[in-house]
């Protein structure tokens, strides 16, 4: 499996994010095992102390724990704790930029709605996209 590594960010905050990607969407639930340090090594072409430090990473926030000989298992609530400080930050980073964004095209809230809904009729005027 070939993977597409952003050079403007360090491999294992990459490899950390897929991993707390994966527990948001539903991939990696509470007491699953994480895959080996050796095997995403080995699978991604990674230097195994890349993996271990991104794996470091989750272990300090509390969202994986190590169990001696045994592996890397995520915690109970670990995904409660991930939506509630992904949303938080969300609010605080991105969402100001998106708002005046919003502010600076003109656009209202029905036409954002509208937009997002299945089968909408988009953003242009009179109703067709």
């Amino acid at each position: 499996m070939t993977v597409g590594w952003n050079d403007n960010t360090p491999i294992y905050r990459q490899l950390k994010e897929r991993v707390v990607g994966m527990m948001l969407d539903g991939i990696l639930k509470a007491g699953d095992a994480l895959p080996s340090v050796r095997q995403i090594a080995a699978e991604y072409q990674l230097n195994p102390i890349t993996v271990s430090k991104a794996y470091q990473e989750l272990v300090d926030e509390n969202l994986v724990e190590k169990r001696r000989g045994i592996g890397m298992y995520v915690t109970e609530g670990a995904s409660e704790k991930l939506l509630a400080t992904e949303r938080e930050r969300f609010i605080r980073e991105e969402w100001p930029a998106m708002v005046e964004r919003i502010r600076r095209l003109g656009l209202n809230v029905e036409q954002l709605l509208r937009a997002t809904s299945p089968g909408g009729p988009g953003l242009a005027p009179g109703g067709s996209a």
